[in-house]
């Protein structure tokens, strides 16, 4: 007796039906109509950042490479020879050196004076409005007006400092003059310029600290100073990542402090400055200063590169 064996179910894909063909078609059309919403929105700012950023980044890269005379109307192609002089000048080290200990000192003064500004700013006491007032209004003034009062104060011939100081006897430093003094002098006017930007973003952080959990530290016997090294600094580290990078990329391209205080650039001839100084000082230099300036953008892109790739592990988040 022989038994007969059920077939096979079909393997053929059924044919969709008039109402999935109905679903693809609208859903194509919605597609459609978000991504030309997208295009009307974006492609304006789009063309934006093409033509007045990245156009004149590649044009300034192009320029590097060559032997140009600002005004002339004609240049050289030299290749990579503007990088090689400017490393193998004497200059290279001064002005790196200088870039190095004002990038450093300026970022490490503004945000940990910032730190413990937010923190007496934090307490609840009368006047804080008025005292975070003050302290974030410098960073809104134009650094063309903070760098004329300061160099004000500071000159050795008749500024307030040195009125101060031939009062009680002394001289003053020749604050302007002396290459050294003159770094100090823009550091600390620096400083003072943006630490209140830290300081208000700190303060937000603190403000925004989870309550519950300090006040939890604080019944288990915790004093103040241990919570704040064990609990708020871990806390803050998104605000500290977040000022860090901001704090970098702003003072590697200070500029206006520097041209106002001291137009020479004795002592403080930054990478920003001594570029502008090749391109509009004595010497014309338009192609090296342009390799200088992507020497610059160089170095901004490797420290964000490697903020972001290795400092923003040890970020807590939650």
């Amino acid at each position: 007796m022989t038994r007969q064996l059920a077939p096979l179910p079909s393997t053929k894909p059924a044919k969709p039906g008039p109402a999935a063909g109905l679903r693809r078609r609208r859903w194509t059309q919605r597609t459609r109509r978000d991504f030309f919403v997208f295009l009307a929105l974006a492609l304006p700012n789009l063309v934006l950042i093409a033509v007045f950023t990245y156009r004149p980044l590649i044009s300034n890269i192009y320029y590097s490479t060559l032997d140009w005379t600002l005004g002339s109307p004609s240049a050289t192609v030299v290749g990579i020879n503007n990088y090689i002089t400017f490393f193998s000048s004497d200059d290279a080290s001064k002005v790196l050196g200088t870039t190095a200990v004002f990038t450093v000192v300026t970022v490490g003064g503004s945000m940990i004076l910032g730190l413990l500004i937010a923190l007496a700013l934090n307490a609840k006491v009368r006047g804080t409005t008025f005292a975070r007032s003050a302290v974030f209004a410098p960073y809104v003034l134009s650094g063309v007006g903070v760098g004329l009062v300061w160099l004000f104060i500071f000159d050795p011939g008749y500024g307030v400092l040195a009125w101060l100081l031939r009062g009680i006897g002394q001289q003053s430093p020749q604050w302007i003059n002396d290459p050294q003094l003159s770094l100090v002098m823009v550091i600390l006017v620096y400083v003072w310029k943006n630490l209140g930007y830290c300081a208000v973003v700190y303060l937000a952080g603190l403000q925004s600290l989870p309550q519950d959990v300090m006040e939890a530290a604080s019944l288990d016997g915790a004093n103040g100073f241990r919570r704040f090294i064990s609990m708020s600094l871990p806390l803050l580290s998104p605000t500290t990542f977040f000022l860090l990078i901001t704090s970098l990329l702003s003072s590697l391209q200070a500029f206006d402090l520097i041209r106002i205080m001291t137009p020479l650039g004795t002592g403080t001839s930054t990478l920003i400055y001594e570029a502008y100084l090749q391109a509009f000082g004595a010497f014309n230099r338009a192609g090296y200063s342009a390799a200088i300036s992507v020497i610059l953008f160089a170095i901004l892109l490797v420290i964000t590169v490697v903020q972001l790739r290795f400092v923003e592990r040890k970020v807590h988040y939650s």
